[in-house]
């Protein structure tokens, strides 16, 4: 379809722009659907706004979570179709619009408007583009924002929601950038062209002159802490960047300084400035030597790095999709491999040390920036509404119905499945984190599909006649009630021990423990190596204080309610003796308790041995590990004070008592109650906990179940039950830990990905290799050293 000059549609047109993101929590779709607005009416064209609006309200906090939307004005424009709510996608906060009378009121607009033309930006966004590509009478030109390399989610828009059928619809379908145009195409079929996000050039400040002196930087994060946006990565940079002496500054903009707290080991040299207006994030640019993007994935332009451009301020950003078309390394800015503060670091100290290369940057900045500026951009926006409203209308009835119903293209040109066109060559995926233990979670995802099989076949006696599960209605529900309050329990646990060893301006609350325990359960239940106990402390650690300052202090409390497990699970071995379920193998028991019992030791000995003393040179390691082990040893106090702890030893041991009660519920929902008993019930839990010491995989998946095995094979239980009762104890802990974890991740505001980074990253030797590909784990957290 060729492009149609703009001068052919000087007539002013009556335009609907529809946006199905809030105008109160304005992002990159909102701020251009305003922009492009205002150059409309401009040009003496009729513009109507459709979008949704959130008060300044209670209300507007609950729903974007404890998030105020900012206190702009309304536009005589402005449409307002309800309120949003925030909502995780392609690893950022979307505010959509879900609301009925919002639609209602869209769909009036629609009606009564008398529109030349409907522009309906993101068409794949719920719920008003959806309706206004629907209900729409007008022509209609959509324009697609994202870039997204997910199959699954993009094929069941396409095919299974009726994503293809609905863009059948547009006339003229645009792309913001050849990755926007990549994902379209790929998944969506259909042809594009390719307008970009405009910039006001005269909004942007004057280039200013490089600083003379080298070795110092300006750097500036303009963005929210979204998880794709990589602020983590930044931070860990910059943390490098001055450790080897330069003197760099760092301004956080458009954040909210809460989260990026979260973040932060220390906030020497960085300045949180929060959300910004208009005004003071042009100021914040032109300000700046450096605007860093160091995005991980899921960006289809990168307004951000235009407005760096306008400003003359050079970019150093990542090599991602959305990114690379704008900056030419080495001409615009600097283009590093994504996930890697190192590279990040390096790039940074390039520009601090050559003001001269900053000064040529930035001219070729400004240049860049001229195919952006909106008068350009507004001509091809003005030709493609022209091309939709002069596109013929299908003939027969036969083609009238098939293009009402999105049955063929409304441009003429069809819908072809999978327009590629060597795409797959051009725009790579995108670089996705993937840790080197992920592949496990799909195993733990099918451990409840894997309990109903064998549940199955125990039934028809093909696993040894494990039979039935036996008053299902009461016994498993007891089981997962009395999980549940184990886990209530030992977080209540730890919370004693956490306020026998904090003074009281300190403590942690109740809910603070109690999710930070869910997030480490969920955690341990998917990663291997402990890591779950590293993510509950990182959560505490950052309630109290600093984190890197903290974490050794909250590991220190874990070895003390480490200590209580060792003195639960000797109670336990006793009761397994006693059962007779040994058969000789005392001395192999006893070891199964003293390996963790020797570990604990030599790491509460270590605390005494060494002492934090500031040294130089040679002795600052030692130093150092003695300052983290003084912090380690006051976690340690509650073993010490036996009164302030006595609470914790209840509670601790209350909470093995009730997991105890919980394998024998589950028991008797076997049927096996008569075989097993209570001292089964503790036989397998003194096997599951003691195997667990050393796990090396998620959950401690099949040891876990021969644990089981062997524990009820001692009581007479065959093989096929003994092995169902396995998977059916560790799926119901699964899901128990599901079911608490998730809702407190949401709740603290962290997710999967990021929670296994920080956790895995804290494990992680100093100085570990960079990830060298797109598919390994980038070094991106800082905590703890």
């Amino acid at each position: 379809m060729s492009a149609s000059p703009a001068l052919e549609y000087a007539a002013p047109v009556r335009v609907a722009l529809v946006s199905p993101y809030s105008h109160g929590y304005p992002g990159g779709v909102a701020r251009h659907v305003e922009a492009l607005a205002g150059e409309l009416l401009a040009r003496g064209h009729e513009v109507r706004v459709l979008a949704p609006h959130d008060p300044d309200d209670r209300l507007a906090r609950l729903l974007h979570r404890g998030l105020r939307p900012q206190r702009r004005s309304v536009p005589d424009y402005l449409v307002p179709l309800g309120r949003t709510v925030a909502i995780g996608a392609n690893g950022a906060r979307s505010n959509l619009g879900l609301t009925l009378d919002g639609v209602a009121r869209l769909s009036r607009e629609l009606r009564r408007g008398r529109f030349d033309v409907v522009h309906v930006h993101e068409p794949n966004a719920p719920l008003a583009s959806w309706c206004a590509v629907e209900l729409a009478r007008a022509p209609l030109v959509g324009t697609f924002h994202a870039h997204s390399t997910s199959r699954t989610v993009n094929l069941a828009a396409a095919n299974v929601v009726g994503g293809r059928r609905l863009y059948n619809k547009l006339g003229v379908r645009i792309a913001v950038s050849e990755a926007a145009r990549w994902t379209a195409e790929r998944f969506y079929g259909g042809r594009y062209r390719v307008v970009p996000n405009g910039v006001d050039l005269a909004a942007a400040p004057p280039t200013a002159e490089p600083r003379a002196a080298a070795g110092s930087l300006r750097v500036l994060y303009l963005g929210r802490a979204e998880e794709r946006k990589g602020l983590p990565v930044l931070l860990s940079a910059f943390a490098e960047l001055r450790a080897t002496g330069v003197d760099a500054h760092l301004t956080v903009a458009g954040a909210d300084p809460r989260a990026v707290r979260k973040k932060l080991a220390d906030l020497e040299a960085i300045e949180l400035s929060g959300p910004v207006s208009e005004h003071e994030k042009w100021g914040l640019v032109g300000d700046a030597d450096v605007l860093c993007a160091p995005s991980l994935r899921g960006e289809s332009f990168g307004m951000v790095l235009i407005e760096a451009l306008a400003a003359g301020t050079p970019v150093v950003c990542s090599d991602i999709a959305g990114y690379r078309e704008l900056v030419g390394d080495g001409r615009e800015g600097a283009v590093v491999p994504a996930g890697c503060p190192q590279a990040l670091a390096a790039a940074l100290r390039g520009m601090a040390g050559d003001p001269g290369r900053r000064g040529r940057i930035a001219q070729a900045a400004r240049a860049r920036a001229e195919r952006f500026a909106w008068p350009r951009v507004a001509d091809e926006v003005i030709a493609a509404y022209g091309d939709a409203i002069s596109l013929p209308e299908p003939e027969g009835p036969i083609g009238r119905a098939g293009a009402r119903l999105g049955l063929r293209g409304a441009d003429r040109v069809g819908s072809p499945r999978d327009r590629r066109r060597g795409l797959d060559d051009a725009q790579p995926p995108n670089p996705r984190p993937v840790g080197r233990f992920g592949s496990w979670t799909g195993a733990v995802a099918l451990a409840p599909a894997a309990v109903l099989v064998v549940l199955a076949l125990g039934g028809s006696g093909l696993l040894g006649s494990a039979g039935p599960v036996v008053d299902a209605s009461v016994w498993p529900l007891a089981a997962v009630a009395l999980m549940v309050a184990a886990l209530l329990s030992r977080a209540e646990a730890w919370n004693a021990i956490l306020r026998a060893s904090l003074p009281a301006a300190a403590r942690v609350a109740r809910r603070g423990t109690a999710r930070a325990t869910m997030i480490g359960v969920v955690m341990s239940a998917t990663l291997p190596a402990r890591l779950g106990e590293v993510a509950r402390s990182l959560v505490v650690a950052g309630r109290i204080g600093r984190v890197q300052e903290e974490l050794p202090f909250v590991a220190g409390t874990i070895v003390s309610q480490t200590a209580l497990n060792l003195l639960a699970l000797g109670i336990l071995g006793t009761t397994v003796l006693a059962t007779g379920l040994a058969h000789g193998s005392e001395s192999g028991l006893a070891l199964a308790t003293l390996v963790p019992a020797v570990g604990l030791v030599a790491g509460v000995a270590a605390t005494a041995i060494v002492r934090g003393r500031r040294g130089d040179g040679k002795r600052a390691p030692l130093a150092t590990a003695g300052a983290h082990l003084a912090r380690l040893r006051r976690g340690l106090v509650v073993l010490r004070r036996p009164r302030s702890g006595a609470h914790a030893v209840a509670v601790q041991l209350g909470a093995w008592a009730l997991q105890l009660l919980a394998c024998y519920a589950l028991l008797v929902a076997f049927g096996l109650e008569g075989e097993a008993g209570l001292g089964g019930a503790a036989a397998v839990l003194f096997a599951v906990n003691a195997t667990a010491a050393l796990p090396g995989l998620p959950a401690n998946i099949g040891v876990f179940q021969a644990a089981c095995v062997a524990a009820l094979a001692a009581h007479g239980v065959v093989y096929g039950q003994a092995l169902a009762y396995g998977i059916s104890l560790q799926a119901l802990e699964l899901a128990v830990a599901v079911a608490l974890g998730v809702p407190a991740m949401v709740a603290e505001g962290v997710g999967w990905r990021e929670m296994r980074e920080r956790a895995v990253h804290a494990t992680a030797p100093r100085g570990a290799a960079p990830a060298r590909a797109y598919n390994r784990r980038p070094e991106i957290f800082d905590f703890g050293r």
